[in-house]
């Protein structure tokens, strides 16, 4: 339990701590599991929330060479930490920021004959990836257009793709990808193979190729939904008590009166909301069950709705002896951000990228 003193207390009513000794057992733990493949790191969206700046340097120290971000200002800041990465920006090229990508060695990944044609052009010679689209219709050039692309000038060093649905072990479209990636991989045979995301590696089809790109689950995402988490938490986010008091049955809480007490019930109020990126969708209203917090060992249920700043959570089941001084575990203590995301009707990855700006964040590890 986090003592909320000093600091975190001076600066804030909840305290985030990311354990980046977790965050580096992770990537070695499938950097082991690839061998003889590289295992780079996505460290996109601040580094899924946990920030670029602790992450990357925590990666590398791990044994990561190679990282991969969605924009060139993400590219920047990982080199400013990580002076010698190979850095991959995913989002493809656009324009006005060819200048940026060349002064900070940025390598694009090339997603359209347009980016292709605007690297020959301004990049000549300097080392980039190739996006072939195999199913996920969002960035990628055509298969049919990597044989025009490979006779021009360009030093692609990373062919790679992206899984539709490589969580689902059994969706038949992770082998229609397999296939339209090898027939293509031959119009390239010096680039190296990518096509490996966080759940892709744990597919029987072990399709590793050169590099692989794990990003949620180097941050204690789950990568094999409907099994045990093989991964190991990286966060965990606790706030206290600000208040408790006892409403009798038939008393609401929160805006719009969604939820009403069904017995006499006792109510602690934390000091975090949506504005902290608790999602709205995780309010506790009537016949519906919403987010939860572990206090004192008891899991306890929000009531009501999830407020800017304010959340509201029945407490009626913990020894009212065990109330001063607790806190409210909202990740942690067995609620991962899998769990967080179903009960708010989205998914652990959106947990984590809007982890908020207001918390004391711990870094530990």
């Amino acid at each position: 339990m986090t003592e909320f003193s000093g600091p975190a207390v001076a600066e804030s009513q909840a305290v985030l701590t990311i354990d980046l000794g977790a965050l580096a057992e992770n990537w070695r733990a499938l950097a082991k599991r690839v061998a003889p493949a590289e295992c780079g790191a996505v460290v996109k969206a601040d580094a899924y929330g946990v920030g670029i700046e602790a992450a990357a340097p925590a990666l590398a120290k791990a044994g990561c060479k190679t990282f991969f971000v969605a924009l060139p200002s993400e590219g920047r800041r990982v080199r400013a930490v990580v002076p010698h990465a190979v850095i991959y920006v995913l989002n493809g090229l656009f324009a006005p920021s060819v200048p940026m990508m060349i002064a900070h060695d940025l390598r694009p990944v090339l997603g359209s004959l347009d980016d292709a044609a605007l690297w020959a052009k301004a990049g000549r010679l300097r080392p980039c990836a190739l996006h072939v689209d195999t199913g996920m219709n969002r960035l990628g050039v055509a298969p049919g257009d990597v044989d025009a692309i490979a006779r021009m000038d360009l030093a692609i060093d990373v062919l790679m793709t992206h899984f539709v649905s490589s969580e689902n072990a059994n969706d038949a479209t992770n082998d229609i990808q397999i296939a339209r990636f090898a027939s293509v991989r031959g119009a390239l045979p010096h680039a190296r193979a990518s096509l490996a995301n966080s759940s892709a590696l744990f597919l029987p089809q072990k399709p590793y190729g050169d590099l692989v790109r794990p990003g949620y689950a180097l941050y204690g995402g789950n990568p094999t939904p409907g099994a045990a988490n093989p991964m190991r938490a990286v966060v965990r986010l606790e706030a206290p008590l600000l208040q408790t008091r006892i409403v009798e049955p038939g008393e609401t809480v929160g805006y719009n009166a969604q939820w009403t007490a069904k017995r006499r019930t006792r109510l602690a109020t934390i000091g975090v909301g949506y504005a902290d990126g608790l999602p709205r969708a995780a309010m506790g209203i009537d016949d519906r069950l919403g987010g939860e917090a572990m206090i004192a060992g008891v899991r306890c249920p929000f009531a009501g709705r999830v407020s800017m700043d304010l959340t509201v959570i029945d407490v009626t089941d913990v020894p009212a002896e065990k109330l001063p001084g607790a806190t409210a575990v909202l990740l942690g203590d067995g609620i991962t951000v899998d769990d967080l995301g179903l009960r708010a009707a989205t998914i652990g990855y959106e947990i984590l990228t809007r982890l908020g700006a207001r918390y004391y964040r711990n870094y530990v590890g």
